[in-house]
């Protein structure tokens, strides 16, 4: 059995994402394991959560740092002694230098609560309902100096429902976040997708379409509650 790739998440809060990263890595098959959790809030409630699954944990606040430089420097020492391959962002709110991205290129992957290149930063589900919008989703992607313009490596889909609140589709689309994100760590980690050109390029023979083990995700709820094709159509 080939060995896990070492993986590194970065977070701020909650980090629900991590929680997901860290289930499915609990999982003998799965081709990464979680061997450091960072946050940059001392009170970052990830922190626990990652403790009590026996993955060590570390806290690098701004403050007491000169720049933002010296900030990724504290990072960038615990990752290297961790001896993580592949850092994944899950709720890590704050922008990355280019230098930072530029050395993990191809190796730094965040989710975001959009289709990206649709909505790109923050208040995303307020700004899918202001504008009309009949379907969103969330992006998994390859972290550019570009905030949220990296290539896409997997995407899922939920409809936006008429009587939709901002936190109705917001826990939609997280339920799927929790989905996807899995799985594309286990593309990136086992080699099914790589970074390329600023491009991403999938190993040959890897499906990708409607499904759940493909990089375009429709939960079976949402096929029993509207006609997708049929929002695809009308969505401006």
């Amino acid at each position: 059995m080939s060995p896990r790739n070492r993986v590194g998440v970065l977070i701020s809060g909650r980090g629900s994402n991590m929680t997901a990263l860290i289930r499915a890595a609990a999982e003998a098959d799965f081709p990464a394991e979680i061997v450091c959790v960072i946050s940059d809030q001392p009170e970052a409630q990830g922190l626990a959560v990652a403790a009590s699954s026996g993955i060590p944990t570390f806290v690098a606040p701004r403050a007491g740092h000169p720049n933002k430089a010296a900030h990724e420097g504290e990072i960038q020492r615990i990752l290297d002694e961790a001896g993580v391959e592949i850092i994944c962002l899950a709720g890590f709110m704050r922008i990355l230098s280019a230098d930072f991205t530029n050395r993990w290129v191809g190796r730094l992957i965040n989710i975001h609560p959009s289709l990206l290149p649709l909505f790109p930063g923050l208040t995303t589900h307020a700004r899918v309902i202001q504008q009309g919008m009949r379907i969103h989703g969330c992006t998994v992607h390859f972290v550019t100096a570009e905030m949220d313009a990296g290539p896409i490596i997997a995407q899922a889909a939920v409809p936006v429902l008429p009587t939709d609140t901002e936190g109705e589709l917001a826990v939609r689309v997280l339920n799927m976040e929790h989905k996807i994100y899995p799985l594309a760590l286990s593309m990136v980690a086992s080699g099914k997708a790589r970074m390329e050109n600023n491009r991403t390029v999938y190993a040959h023979g890897l499906e990708i379409g409607w499904g759940a083990n493909t990089s375009l995700m429709v939960p079976s709820s949402v096929e029993e509650i509207v006609n997708l094709e049929d929002l695809a159509r009308r969505t401006p």
